[in-house]
């Protein structure tokens, strides 16, 4: 346990991507502003529902990562009030979440990602805006449900606080759907359910899961991929610069679990099994399936 292990204060959310499994649906309205429908029945787009996530694990400050000319649709959302005859026709009850939803947007801080070049790169707009601290970082298309008192997130920055490493949200997938998630591998530590990762693998074929990425008491054809969060130490932007000045692209574009791996071995990196759901609004039935399912908590 570290005990001088600096608190978590910022979250990063990236939605600057076009959504362009959620065509023509995105050429309407931006993929992270489709709406879901919460536990207390409120509709609202999902980008709020990650916000609100990540203010749930003591967050003071979120950047979201957005494409140039669309900071207005998030603006107009997140920080703009509502016009009198508009917000005079709400109830009191949603007279009072307009002005919490004008609180909240004092805590977001828009920034650009003026080219689109994959993940990694849009983590890296928000370099200069963390500093030199730890930070979460969040998927901009998944929205998460936790089983316990504690939020997802807030479990995963009492387990950071814990190792004092940067430590990466896990949850048990099935073999035949590993082909498109980051997929770690790691020995069990003496904390509940804490692994310390050996390698981190980005979308491995079922083959190479099976001979490199089995984790101790998973049976069968079931592995330990990203949930969807994760508490980072700022060293992840030093690979980050590195792999994008020397131009290190997979599949055209400079990713995340590149540099993620690259932290694990320079410093050691830590994976915990969140106990909860992750949904994803992403693709067109995983979408569906959210609208159904997050509404019932």
């Amino acid at each position: 346990m570290n005990k001088l292990t600096a608190p978590i204060r910022k979250a990063i959310i990236p939605a600057a991507g076009f959504g362009t499994r959620l065509f023509p649906a995105t050429k309407a309205v931006k993929k992270e502003l489709l709406p879901i429908i919460d536990g207390q029945g409120r509709v609202k787009p999902t980008i709020l529902a990650i916000v609100e996530e990540a203010i749930s694990a003591g967050i003071e400050e979120v950047a979201i990562i957005v494409q140039p000319g669309e900071c207005h649709l998030f603006e107009s959302f997140l920080k703009a009030p509502l016009n009198p005859h508009h917000y005079n026709k709400l109830s009191p009850e949603n007279k009072a979440y307009s002005e919490y939803l004008q609180e909240l947007g004092e805590k977001i801080t828009l920034l650009i990602q003026e080219v689109q070049e994959g993940y990694g790169h849009a983590v890296f707009c928000a370099k200069d805006w963390v500093s030199d601290e730890p930070f979460l970082l969040f998927l901009g298309d998944h929205v998460y449900l936790s089983d316990t008192e504690l939020s997802c997130a807030s479990q995963l920055v009492e387990v950071y606080n814990r190792v004092g490493k940067s430590t990466v949200a896990l949850t048990v997938t099935p073999g035949e759907e590993i082909y498109h998630c980051g997929c770690v591998t790691g020995n069990l530590q003496n904390y509940e359910e804490i692994l310390s990762l050996t390698q981190v693998c980005e979308k491995p074929d079922l083959d190479y899961a099976r001979k490199h990425l089995k984790v101790e008491g998973l049976t069968g054809d079931r592995f330990l991929t990203v949930f969807g969060i994760y508490a980072l130490t700022p060293t992840i932007f030093d690979f980050l610069e590195a792999n994008i000045r020397n131009n290190l692209r997979e599949k055209g574009e400079f990713q995340l679990t590149t540099s993620l791996e690259q932290v694990r071995q320079a410093e050691g990196m830590y994976g915990y099994q969140i106990k909860g759901r992750c949904f994803d609004t992403g693709m067109p039935d995983a979408y569906y399936q959210t609208f159904l399912e997050f509404r019932q908590g």
